[in-house]
């Protein structure tokens, strides 16, 4: 039976639910992992994790389908992803079986808090990996932990697809040759206090310029960025400090393949906004939140509009939540069924 749950109005704030998976790294392997009703993590005080940031995360959703089954979206790109970030911190991989058994697990035994076909909200998991057990100095930790938790969650910005206006930020998001194609805990640290002055200002959040010549578009707060040219390309930035968001890629596919639009990965100058008719942020958070205009100095350029979404944007955005929830039919392998 259902939770007890205003689906309707769902944010995208924490919700204790009843089983989240926890599996151990130690001697060289993991264990078989189980699921357990303690939503707290019980780690040394010596963890790396805490000390030296070695942590890594990722986030996707499980949807209602209109048939009453349950969808997970490129589950296998994001366990890719987390192999690609624990590589770059020194932590043992999690096997893709691995990783999407344990979403599916999770998925199953929560299934009173997914939000019902319709309402537009999904359950998000947040599958993670930490550096744990007793350490002191700078290195690799002596063991690990993997979990996967879940929430029920509505629209990441408050509107849901509804035009939202961003700031260039005076701050980097990640380094040129860092952390930034990881998706670690320390570049979302860097980006408090850029997004809270963002916030303080009444932008939705804030523009990060590439590290090194703070002339490109890299991302938007946690999200990637994406324009419409006028000459209809769809367009995203390419910089080796952003990182490679799924949604990003799944919109780059459905542009050129069903869309029939010219897509591009490169430079997006901050100076030649003027280039673009529309543009968006996505992520699996985010999926795509409209960007009305952008704040750049004393510079306000508008897309499309500050209240309506562009044409475009609103189809790319109908075939990616169509797909998600089972209204049009996916590419191959883009959708995999919990039972």
């Amino acid at each position: 039976m259902s939770k007890n749950i205003d689906w309707q109005n769902l944010g995208f704030s924490y919700i204790k639910t009843d089983l989240r998976y926890v599996s151990h790294w130690k001697d060289g392997a993991w264990d078989g992992g189980a699921l357990t009703e303690d939503n707290r993590v019980h780690i040394s005080e010596g963890s790396t994790a805490l000390h030296y940031g070695q942590q890594c995360f990722e986030g996707l959703k499980a949807y209602r389908d209109r048939d009453g089954s349950v969808n997970l979206f490129r589950p296998d790109q994001n366990a890719a992803r987390m192999q690609a970030s624990c590589a770059r911190l020194l932590m043992p991989p999690v096997s893709t079986e691995k990783f999407i058994d344990a979403c599916e697990q999770v998925v199953r035994a929560n299934l009173d808090y997914l939000p019902p076909y319709g309402t537009g909200g999904a359950l998000y998991l947040r599958p993670y990996v930490i550096g744990v057990g007793d350490n002191l100095g700078v290195r690799s930790a002596p063991e690990f932990l993997f979990s996967v938790f879940c929430v029920p969650v509505g629209a990441y910005f408050k509107g849901g697809l509804t035009p939202a206006n961003f700031i260039v930020s005076p701050y980097d998001r990640a380094a040129p040759n860092g952390t930034g194609a990881a998706k670690v805990g320390g570049n979302y640290a860097a980006s408090l206090l850029p997004g809270l002055e963002a916030k303080e200002r009444s932008f939705a959040d804030c523009i990060y310029l590439d590290p090194e010549t703070h002339t490109r578009i890299e991302e938007v707060g946690a999200a990637n960025f994406f324009a419409i040219s006028r000459d209809g390309r769809f367009v995203t930035p390419k910089s080796p400090s952003i990182l490679p968001s799924i949604t990003k890629y799944s919109l780059l596919h459905l542009a050129r393949e069903r869309l029939g639009l010219e897509v591009e990965e490169g430079d997006v100058f901050i100076d030649q906004l003027d280039r673009y008719t529309e543009a968006g942020a996505c992520g699996t958070a985010a999926v795509i939140t409209p960007i009305g205009g952008i704040q750049n100095g004393n510079d306000f350029h508008v897309f499309y509009s500050e209240t309506e979404v562009g044409p475009v944007t609103r189809r790319l955005y109908d075939e990616l939540v169509g797909i998600q929830s089972g209204d049009v039919e996916a590419p191959a392998g883009w959708i995999l069924k919990v039972e």
